[in-house]
């Protein structure tokens, strides 16, 4: 691993200032206050969680953020806005010093604001593995935030996937290191392009905690660490730029990471370089002492904290408020303070806080405009995966026909949104307050993209609960239709409120409530159905698929018979399954065009599609024993693996060619042919797959060395080109180093992970 040279020393400005400032002038500069915090549950444990002071005395000499100003409640955004100035103007005029407050939101599905754009949910944007796509949309979001005098955005989410059963899998985009940093580093690009900070989280280990229980403890080890883990953080940080890291609330072997100065400061800015600013993870540091037990009090938290590696406490000034007394009295050392004081007074700088005009506000504003929406439906549209078909799809659009589109997330707006859309993270707290966005739901788009069929409804049974007094009524209305579209899957939300989402963990991956019943009762009636699975997570699904056709290692490209050979569906299973996740305010037109056909499904599966929850935690990058095996009669062999998905169309990989020999440290190219077999235009994600044959420590049977979206149209053919680092294939050995080992690499590219449908070698020398 490379080592970089130190953070450059701060601006003449930054440190004239920091010499004339008050320890309590300092203190205030490192806390944020949530000015709206009431008692809508909003954040982790925020219901008990209240700031000891109020909002007057805590700025009285300044404040470092003000947290939620736009995100807490349903406000009009001008009107805030223009509370906004004021008090920015009221902080330069009425403080000594004059120093403006750094304004953060939540930012994982757009903006969480009342009025603003809502797109798809992060794993979306690992189905459609678009890096420049999400760089758009991350663009858009920062546009919006900037307008509103918005300098930090709490997002994107760099966690690697490590189990299913966690809540928060919705917030994470896929499995694989590469595909979170390269997806995540584009939004962090396309964010920090408007003049908005993005904040990268959980930093460390969060999605490993045991059980993919919320907040558990966390036993990876090094090369976990090293290796899938922290890649993400490290391509965003160098690749990317990212200006503000967020910690992690869980503990890695014992020591919590909130306190763990190797991950905050030696990795983080001695290895890294980074010269940004830390910021807690809401109430993290108090957690310290009220949840870790690894503090005698919050002033003993907020010390080890601050020497940690920890800038900023947010939301509120719970522990970070005993920093000047604990200077006074010898407990902290002045150094510690004045570090962490210079990075955000040097933030405030790069932002152009210190020189801001507030003198005018926005009048008006549009957070939805044309071109948010065009952005959030191309997303919903590539990440939507097509699971199996058996010709069903698509569906004619011209012919008059009877659809009965059924189940609990058909006619809800809500089950199009993720965990930190502001519909289901604020309004579900205030049901009287409309959206204040366009919400078409999977009905309504339905009626529009099918004007010439006659569409009925009816939910069958609720997403929780045990309730089956609607089934028959959906039974029959199947039964009197040429399809049926089932519409099934979670309902976002908090600590409880729905099936996934921060704080909802689950011990089983069966569909929530109920709907599995539906499901196959529905199916029981004959008529064709059409599942659709709008989800957070991946559930266990082997009840609804056929047989997957072709075997890892095959010569044959996966799903030509689920995509177009096969005529029928076995007995007992829908016609064809496509699984979505959250695919935001677009996300049901996106829909209702992939079911028409004017839309080509393009979806891959950014997390391996689970056989149970027994087989959890479950990774694609397992090593030989990691995988089936005589050995044991348990099977974790995923029913659709990562990077699976079909089209409307078939796609042909073959000819893969490298050099023979490449050296450590080069960069090698490999090509394929790829070659558009079907009858309609429509874009292949290739990618390219990796395994060291041979190697001083256990390696992953399969490794992504790259991916590229590419659109073909019918009969065409292009030769694909991939640049790759061979560094991509380091790993740490031993002795605790990483670095890349000579030896036999075996390549190949194919429809899925396992997929080894043109393949070749080469040696590392």
């Amino acid at each position: 691993m490379s080592q970089y040279a130190g953070p450059a020393p701060h601006s003449p400005r930054v440190e004239a200032l920091l010499a004339r400032m008050t320890l309590e002038e300092k203190q205030a500069q490192l806390v944020g206050y949530w000015v709206d915090q009431g008692v809508e549950v909003v954040a982790p444990m925020s219901g008990e969680k209240k700031s000891s002071s109020r909002y007057e005395d805590a700025s009285a000499n300044g404040i470092g953020h003000l947290t939620r100003v736009y995100g807490t409640r349903p406000v009009d955004p001008v009107e805030r806005a223009a509370w906004l100035w004021a008090e920015q103007r009221r902080l330069q005029r009425e403080t000594r010093l004059g120093i403006p407050a750094i304004v953060h939101e939540e930012c994982l599905t757009g903006l969480a604001a009342w009025k603003a754009a809502t797109f798809p949910t992060p794993l979306a944007w690992g189905a459609s593995f678009d890096p420049e796509l999400v760089e758009e949309v991350g663009r858009a979001v920062g546009s919006s935030m900037s307008a509103l005098g918005i300098h930090q955005g709490l997002a994107p989410v760099l966690d690697v996937i490590r189990d299913p059963r966690w809540g928060r899998v919705d917030e994470c985009i896929a499995e694989d290191p590469l595909v979170v940093g390269r997806v995540g580093t584009a939004y962090v690009r396309g964010l920090q392009s408007e003049g908005v900070h993005a904040t990268l989280k959980h930093f460390i280990g969060y999605s490993a905690s045991k059980a993919g229980r919320n907040h558990a403890p966390v036993s990876a080890g090094l090369r976990e660490i090293e290796d899938v883990l922290l890649p993400p953080f490290e391509m965003a940080i160098h690749e990317g730029g990212a200006r503000s890291v967020m910690n992690s609330y869980v503990d890695i072997d014992g020591v919590p990471v909130t306190a763990d100065a190797r991950y905050l400061t030696g990795i983080l800015r001695d290895r890294w370089g980074f010269d940004g600013v830390v910021v807690s993870d809401y109430f993290a540091v108090d957690f310290l002492y009220s949840m870790h037990r690894a503090a005698a009090d919050s002033a003993d938290a907020a010390r080890l904290a601050l020497t940690a590696g920890i800038d900023v406490e947010l939301p509120s000034p719970d522990a970070f408020v005993t920093l000047a007394d604990q200077v006074r009295d010898g407990r902290l050392p002045v150094e510690v303070l004045d570090r962490a004081v210079g990075r955000v007074l040097a933030q405030k700088e790069e932002l152009g806080l210190l020189d801001a005009d507030f003198d005018t506000p926005p009048t008006a504003i549009d957070l939805d405009p044309a071109e948010h929406r065009a952005l959030a439906r191309r997303l919903a549209e590539e990440s939507v995966v097509l699971l199996s078909n058996d010709g069903a799809l698509p569906l004619d659009p011209h012919v008059a026909s009877r659809i009965a589109v059924i189940g609990p997330n058909a006619d809800s707006a809500e089950a199009l949104m993720g965990c930190y859309s502001f519909v289901n993270h604020v309004l579900a707290h205030h049901p009287e307050t409309p959206a204040g966005i366009e919400l078409p739901t999977v009905v309504e788009a339905l009626r529009e993209e099918f004007p010439r069929s006659e569409i009925t409804s009816t939910n069958g049974c609720d997403v929780e609960g045990a309730g089956r007094s609607g089934i028959p009524a959906a039974v029959d209305a199947a039964a009197r239709a040429d399809v049926a579209v089932v519409v099934v899957g979670d309902r976002a939300g908090l600590f409880g409120r729905g099936t996934v989402g921060e704080g909802n963990d689950v011990d089983d991956l069966e569909l929530p409530g109920v709907q599995r019943e539906l499901v196959e009762a529905v199916v029981a009636t004959g008529t064709p159905v059409i599942l659709i699975t709008m989800t957070g997570r991946p559930y266990v699904l082997d009840w609804a698929l056929p047989p997957r056709a072709g075997a890892a290692g095959t010569t044959t490209g996966l799903g030509v018979v689920d995509a177009v050979a096969s005529t029928s569906a076995p007995a007992g299973i829908p016609a064809a399954v496509l699984q979505t996740f959250f695919p935001g305010e677009e996300g049901a037109p996106a829909l209702a065009g992939l079911l028409s056909g004017r839309v080509t499904p393009s979806g891959r599966l950014p997390v391996s599609l689970p056989r149970s929850a027994g087989a959890q935690p479950y990774s694609y990058l397992h090593p030989v024993l990691g995988g089936r095996a005589d050995v044991t009669s348990a099977d974790p062999t995923p029913v659709r693996p990562f990077g699976f998905g079909l089209s409307y169309t078939t796609f042909e990989h073959d000819g893969l060619t490298v050099p023979t020999t490449v050296a450590a440290g080069d960069t090698f190219r490999a090509t394929v042919r790829v070659r558009n077999t079907g009858r309609v235009e429509a874009a292949d994600v290739v990618q390219l797959y990796a395994h060291d044959e041979v190697a001083s420590v256990t390696r992953p049977v399969a490794q992504l060395l790259d991916f590229r979206r590419i659109t073909l149209a019918p009969g065409t053919e292009t030769l694909v080109e991939f640049d790759v680092p061979v560094d991509r294939l380091a790993f740490t050995n031993r002795d605790g180093v990483k670095r890349v080992e000579p030896g036999t690499i075996r390549l190949w590219v194919g429809g899925a992970c396992d997929d080894e449908e043109t393949v070749t070698r080469f040696e590392i020398v």
